[in-house]
């Protein structure tokens, strides 16, 4: 699809695609805002609720899903509901440029929507981006890796967590992708929009890279920018062409804005301004209180790990070997909030509370599978007792810390001279 401010008429492929590309971008950005727009969320609220209704409802009587969804847009941004709701999204889109088409034949051109559209997809992946930015400055989204990951084996790690592990060892990198998607906001200023979408570009495409080959939960909002990306450029796609491939000189050309009087003018540059500043600053103050709450000044109480000296279990003090399954080997307390434990066979993730005025360690198995109440007592430095019951089974669980760990992933540095791959 490409569109040129010279022409004065559409051909009619060029308006039967810009009206899918309206409907079904404008639809996509409302439902699907994943926090480009401040305050989005309370706007959305009553039809977001809406939709968490009837795309189950579409699901089960449209489709006939053997599940009922029940789990909407969360960390993972590609749930049965999203997909779902992205497809209902096109379908509408489909129909709606059948309807739209009939209706309105005769225009010429949409030179005034497509300026309005291309405007609400700039401050779309801009501000989208500028969010996602500040997370990778400030080191929130990718934090260092902690004990746990750094003593899981590549093995036993999803795809996911290797990729957040590689992420998430170096500040620099973290800088270097942070102002790669600061630069989207060139998008923001109409002069800059070419130079700031071939920036984007490159920075969603290597998103929506890793998003599939490292199946994070993303996919559907990764593509969706660059399509969006590819959509803005597509106005200067003719210039582009001829000039990689025909080795011609070419200008690129602004997409041009229709005529507004100067109240409107100055009304939409104390909009844009505003707009811009409370997305920097409310974006800077959100991701400075989550690394608040994220870095640990004070290790949290237990924090370790430990080896499982002994486990025993029932009334009859049956000492489980380290060859049963039920059998804990060690446990890792990460923070004051997390913690896992390791079988012979798998890994128990736990959502964990320590309460050190009553000596109680409440651990809720992620998977809702078990939950323990511990009391706790350090017979001395090392050892760490934990005494409970589970299932009408008292737990006697006695651990022995392990002090701290030397990585070399972490210790190994910075080196301008390498005689030899340093690569172990």
């Amino acid at each position: 699809m490409e569109i040129s401010s010279a022409h004065s008429s559409w051909s009619i492929g060029n308006k039967i695609l810009f009206r899918f590309f309206f409907l079904f971008f404008i639809l996509f950005i409302a439902v699907e805002n994943n926090g480009a727009f401040p305050f989005w969320w309370i706007i959305f609220y009553y039809p977001q609720e809406w939709l968490h209704h009837f795309v189950p409802w579409v699901a089960k009587n449209v489709f006939h899903f053997s599940y009922e969804i029940t789990v909407f847009t969360n960390g993972s941004g590609d749930t049965s509901y999203d997909w779902l709701l992205v497809l209902i999204i096109f379908i509408i889109a489909i129909l709606g440029t059948f309807i739209w088409s009939l209706l309105d034949r005769d225009r010429e051109n949409y030179k005034v929507l497509y300026y309005w559209l291309t405007v609400i997809i700039r401050y779309y992946v801009g501000l989208m981006l500028i969010n996602y930015g500040l997370g990778k400055i400030i080191k929130l989204q990718f934090p260092f890796p902690d004990i746990i990951r750094l003593q899981q084996t590549y093995g036993s790690s999803s795809p996911m967590r290797l990729a957040w592990t590689f992420l998430g060892f170096s500040t620099g990198y973290n800088l270097f992708m942070g102002i790669a998607e600061l630069a989207a906001g060139l998008l923001l200023f109409r002069r800059t929009m070419i130079l700031g979408a071939i920036i984007t570009l490159m920075t969603a495409s290597n998103v929506m890279a890793v998003n599939y080959f490292y199946d994070v939960p993303v996919k559907i909002v990764s593509t969706a920018l660059v399509l969006m990306t590819l959509f803005l450029l597509a106005h200067n796609a003719e210039e582009v062409f001829s000039f990689f491939f025909k080795d011609q000189p070419v200008k690129l050309t602004m997409i041009e804005p229709p005529s507004l009087s100067k109240r409107i003018k100055l009304t939409g540059t104390v909009v844009k301004s505003l707009l811009i500043i409370s997305t920097l600053c409310f974006g800077a103050y959100q991701v400075m209180q989550m690394q608040k709450s994220t870095i640990q000044v004070v290790p949290p109480p237990l924090y370790g790990e430990y080896k499982v000296v002994s486990f025993v279990k029932g009334k009859d003090n049956k000492t489980l070997l380290i060859t049963d399954s039920l059998r804990w080997r060690e446990l890792k307390i990460e923070s004051q909030h997390y913690a896992n434990a390791k079988t012979i066979y798998d890994t128990l993730d736990f959502s964990i509370n320590a309460d050190t005025t009553k000596n109680i360690l409440f651990m809720t198995q992620t998977n809702g599978k078990a939950i323990f109440a511990f009391g706790f007592t350090k017979p001395d430095s090392v050892h760490l007792l934990l005494k409970g019951v589970f299932k009408n089974d008292s737990l006697k669980i006695l651990l022995r810390g392990q002090g701290s760990n030397k990585f070399l992933l972490m210790d190994r540095g910075f080196h301008w001279i390498n005689e030899y791959p340093y690569n172990r």
